[in-house]
């Protein structure tokens, strides 16, 4: 900090012992130990606050930038909701009137005259084709197929037979469990 050298710092303890005397040096030397502390404790303190000034100031700045981001986003957003535009998306689907597509003028002849029209789409073909709007083509080989059962499945009966079943299996195994442990170990010999 100031630089001495031990040489330095040799003469002017010397001096210190010669001036003070060696009676009131130690107290002279516990003054100047205190002093020192005092200065370091207030330099500190001031180092410290300015610190804190610095973090204060720069918080600030992060405040102002973090309030300006928000106030832009804020004025971008004021149209965008996404909850109402998939409420919004949802009730034109809901409201929309229901249109079934055009039947050329084959179809509504014979089902064989159909089949030579020009070809539907593969969704809409196979959906023809299990209506009975539409003859299935020559070469399919599901042709031949009866048409499948109705659908009339109720999802609680449905729920309940699974139930029952899971219930079954677990009393079986239950039951399993219990006649193996009631068997004695063989003894292998």
């Amino acid at each position: 900090m100031l630089d001495m050298s031990w040489g330095e710092i040799m003469v002017i303890g010397a001096v210190a012992l010669i001036v003070i005397g060696p009676k009131d040096l130690p107290k002279a030397l516990r003054t100047v130990g205190q002093v020192t502390g005092k200065l370091r404790r207030m330099a500190a303190e001031f180092q410290g606050q300015f610190h804190e000034a610095m973090r204060e100031a720069e918080l600030d700045d992060v405040k102002k930038q973090l309030q300006g981001m928000n106030e832009s986003v804020s004025s971008l957003n004021t149209s965008f909701n996404p909850i109402q535009t998939i409420r919004d998306e949802i009730k034109t689907s809901i409201e929309a009137p229901v249109t079934e597509p055009e039947k050329p003028a084959a179809q509504e002849g014979a089902p064989e005259a159909a089949s030579e029209a020009a070809p539907l789409s593969s969704d809409a073909s196979v959906q023809a084709v299990v209506e009975g709007r539409v003859a299935a083509p020559a070469n399919d080989p599901l042709a031949d197929l009866p048409p499948p059962p109705p659908i009339d499945i109720d999802p609680a009966a449905d729920i309940a037979e699974s139930l029952r079943r899971e219930a079954e299996y677990e009393a079986q195994q239950a039951a399993l469990a219990a006649q193996l442990s009631e068997k004695p170990d063989a003894k292998v010999g």
